[in-house]
Order: C-alpha cells, then structure tokens, then sequence
C-alpha cells in the first residue's frame, strides 16, 4: 500500500455523540435554535430533560419529555439523529459518559449566563477531561427568551407565541388555565 493510500479503519469512526441538557420547562424557539444548530455538529444528538426542583417546573418530567419529542420531530433534518432521554439523578458528566457523548452542548444567550456556564464547563472537565463543553451564542433575535419569563408571560396571560412553537404555546396556554382555573 502506497504512503497516500487510506484504509477503511483509518476512515471509520465513531459516531460524535452530543448531550444538550436542560429543563426545557417550557422549550422556548432559543432552545429550538440550539437544537437545530447542534445537530450540524454531531452524528446523534441527546436532549436530557433535566429535573431542577429549584426552578419549580409548570410540567412534570414526562410531559416536558413528550413536549420536547414532538418539537424535536419538527426539526429540519440534519446529519444528526435526535434523541429524547429523561437525565437521571447524576452528575450531567457521569450521564454524558453512559450515553457516549463526548461533547455537552449549551446555549449562552447573555452575558449574564457565561459566568455560570464557564463554572459549569471548567468544573465537568475537572469531572470529566474526555467529555468538552461546546457553547453555542444564541441568535440575536433570540438572546431575550428565557423559559423562565415565557413562563411568568404565560401565568399572567400574555401572548407567548413570539417565543415559543405554537404547540408549546397551546400547552403552556391551557396549564395556565388548570393552575389559575380562568
């Protein structure tokens, strides 16, 4: 075999696995953004829908899971395949590693949340030194959007179908309605 000549395991690798966690409590269009952008990048894309009890969530676990698996099959198809897992009760790097994910994926909608990302990154690579954080700038049009504040919108009966996907608007629309009975 000449020096220029390529085998078949020289070529072959891998699928590059990417985790994008999150509570996604309600998904919002900035996560769909993320989503859409991290699936160029990766050959198999896992959304694990976190549970954060400190961010008192609107839906259960199963609903924001169901939520996300009917945003994520609207999606203009990329290289990647998307995934929707729940996140267990362990360290993100420990449930990035039994997926085989080598990269985390977040979103940095502000300058306000790069302090915390930069913690978490410098922190799971302290954890984990296989496993890189790749930090995705939001768009423009959506560094405003927090689920958050499409949450408190929705509570007080404002419009959210600016920064959410109408069927995520729908169900954010009639929560509102079973908590407030209005």
């Amino acid at each position: 075999m000449g020096a220029n000549e390529v085998t078949e395991t020289q070529i072959t690798r891998a699928p590059l696995v990417g985790l994008y966690p999150g509570t996604f409590d309600p998904i919002t269009l900035g996560h769909l953004d993320i989503m859409q952008r991290a699936v160029k990048l990766v050959d198999r894309l896992v959304i694990g829908v976190a549970t954060n009890a400190s961010k008192s969530p609107l839906f259960s676990l199963d609903e924001r899971i169901a939520m996300m698996r009917h945003e994520a099959s609207t999606l203009r198809p990329g290289r990647a395949t998307i995934e929707v897992l729940p996140v267990s009760e362990v360290l993100l790097v420990e449930f990035a590693k039994s997926i085989g994910a080598s990269m985390i994926i977040r979103g940095l909608r502000a300058v306000s949340d790069f302090e915390y990302e930069f913690q978490m990154a410098a922190m799971n690579q302290r954890l984990n030194m296989e496993i890189e954080t790749v930090v995705l700038m939001a768009d423009p049009r959506m560094q405003a959007i927090a689920s958050k504040l499409v949450k408190e919108i929705a509570i007080l009966g404002g419009d959210v179908k600016p920064f959410t996907s109408a069927y995520i608007a729908e169900q954010l629309v009639k929560r509102c309605k079973e908590r407030t009975g209005k």
